[in-house]
């Protein structure tokens, strides 16, 4: 059986083909929701069974004989008159016997791969709006605050929603805008942008060594937000923490496009990553460069890698990173089941009209992705207790949005249709680009809770690169996994010797490390860094002076 280009897309690209919908349109049953019914038709004694399991459920429920209660870390039912008001707990357990029922029926059902995501990701986010907790009638939260405000949380809460509906992205404020101020509170690592060009900046961090390992850091940011995911805030810095190890830090902060980008694409990317290490270079004096690429920015550096081993110039690379970045774009996960060639020619068609794909609208796709977090948790604070937002710098950066070029997004929505870059059929700079011909020792770090790159798909990177690998997993989601410090007292990776073909393989030979898996990449680095020499005393060179201090000026365009 032939594989439908559909069931080929990757999680990030079929995310960025997902503006095309409307969030409505997203949960209007379509033919996946059609062959789930079909399937239960088929077993009636199967449904006619988990029916009577709910109605005898739904019986102890009403006499009080249930023993059904919310998992412990469920954060919507903390409040302890879910449980001490006889309703409001015969209406939480109700709601958790339906919620099973349902999603045992999707099971029974025996989909495919693709209808069993789509229909999951239809049920999960319809059985969490229906969650007790999200009405204000029902929510003891709701009703406490009420009586505390002397109502002043409802009038709070409509101001908050008729703010949010008047701007995409239309979901709850994540993050109070003014709470956090770049350059100042974050992206504070002090550096200086040593290039600028039409496509990006770089930026050169100052040393706190004294000497420092001779082979620089070059790293490639997402082309989706901003920069300085990489340096947030002091103490929760990868870029601070990697120059105190000593290392030479060098970061691509793109420019966000507008409609007189539009042709900018795959390869205008690709050559500013070239351009930035030819800087790189020259600034440092170092002949080799460590490359790191994050998530669509690993694929970009991807691209790079492989047209750099065609013309015969992998030497000037000494190691290469990736970080929550898919390659592979078979079946990756939920994002990617519900790309259709139908709403991927719509967006590629409405980015081309526009210029741009707008990142706001980007930001919703992500947020539906994660609806109890990203969405439903929010609806309660902003909506129902009236509240703001709590500050958290993460949030702030994730809704600080950038566009995406109409080139740019055609090229990724075509790369994962095909699954070029698995396939070794993906082009960059007139070259092809074969991988597996890519024999730069590489180190690969996926988070274990990512709802846009499936750990398991991250890993497939480990097959697709010849050379020798080191792939870490991480304890966290798309972000966080990013913001790792080994401050976190909660942190941890698991990572093993060798990397089989099967992640489940990998899984069952790794071991957990307690802590950030930064210690490890700087290990790692340092390995791959050369002598140590005598850190510079300037930012830049003769042939590149300094243009601004950090962050730099592209980070503030809007």
């Amino acid at each position: 059986m032939t594989t439908e280009p559909v069931d080929l897309a990757g999680a990030l690209d079929a995310v960025l083909a997902s503006p095309a919908n409307t969030t409505l349109r997203r949960f209007v049953p379509d033919a996946s929701t059609a062959r789930l019914v079909t399937r239960l038709a088929r077993h009636p004694r199967s449904l006619a069974g988990r029916g009577r399991e709910l109605a005898d459920e739904l019986a102890r429920i009403t006499t009080g004989a249930s023993a059904l209660v919310p998992q412990p870390r469920d954060r919507r039912f903390t409040d302890t008159a879910w449980q001490s008001n006889p309703l409001l707990r015969r209406t939480v357990q109700a709601y958790l016997a339906t919620s099973r029922t349902v999603e045992s029926l999707v099971d029974d059902a025996d989909l495919d791969w693709r209808d069993a995501q789509r229909v999951r990701f239809l049920v999960e986010n319809l059985v969490e709006a229906a969650a007790p907790s999200n009405n204000p009638l029902l929510n003891p939260q709701a009703w406490k605050a009420f009586i505390d405000t002397g109502g002043g949380n409802a009038v709070n809460g409509i101001r908050n929603l008729l703010s949010d509906l008047r701007s995409a992205p239309r979901v709850p404020s994540m993050v109070d805008p003014s709470a956090f101020d770049v350059g100042g509170s974050l992206a504070a690592t002090p550096g200086a942008v040593v290039f600028r060009g039409d496509v990006f900046e770089l930026i050169q961090y100052a040393p706190q060594t004294k000497t420092v390992y001779e082979r620089p850091l070059l790293i490639v940011p997402p082309t989706i937000n901003k920069f300085y995911v990489l340096d947030l805030a002091p103490e929760r810095s990868m870029v601070e923490y990697l120059v105190r190890q000593g290392q030479q830090v060098f970061v691509i902060s793109w420019r966000n496009p507008d409609a007189r980008h539009a042709s900018w694409d795959a390869d205008t990317y690709g050559q500013a990553i070239l351009d930035a290490l030819d800087a790189v270079e020259q600034v440092s004096g170092a002949s080799r460069t460590v490359l790191t690429g994050i998530c669509s920015g690993g694929i970009l550096a991807s691209l790079v890698m492989g047209h750099l081993t065609a013309i015969g110039q992998a030497d000037r690379i000494a190691g290469f990173g990736l970080a929550v970045t898919m390659l592979d774009q078979h079946q990756a996960g939920p994002a990617s089941a519900l790309m259709d060639e139908t709403t991927a020619t719509a967006t590629v068609t409405a980015s081309k009209a526009r210029g741009y794909l707008d990142g706001r609208a980007l930001a919703e796709v992500f947020a539906w992705l994660r609806p109890s977090d990203l969405i439903w948790n929010y609806w309660v604070n902003n909506y129902l207790l009236g509240k703001q937002p709590p500050a958290f710098d993460i949030l702030y950066w994730n809704a600080d949005t950038t566009r995406m070029t109409a080139g740019l997004h055609r090229d990724f929505i075509n790369l994962a249709k095909a699954n070029a870059i698995s396939d070794g059929a993906a082009e960059m700079l007139g070259s092809t680009v074969d991988l597996r011909q890519v024999s730069t020792d590489s180190y690969v770090v996926a988070a274990i809770t990512d709802h846009i790159c499936p750990w398991q798909t991250c890993y497939s990177s480990t097959q697709l690169l010849g050379g020798q690998t080191r792939f870490v997993l991480s304890n966290a989601g798309h972000i966080a996994a990013m913001v790792n410090p080994p401050s976190n007292p909660k942190a941890s990776f698991h990572v093993a010797d060798q990397t089989p073909a099967s992640p489940t393989e990998w899984e069952a030979a790794a071991t957990k490390q307690a802590g950030s898996w930064w210690p490890d990449f700087a290990a790692w680095l340092a390995e791959r860094g050369g002598e140590r020499k005598p850190a510079p005393t300037e930012p830049g060179s003769l042939g590149h002076q300094v243009l601004a201090p950090a962050p730099g000026t592209y980070v503030y365009d809007n």
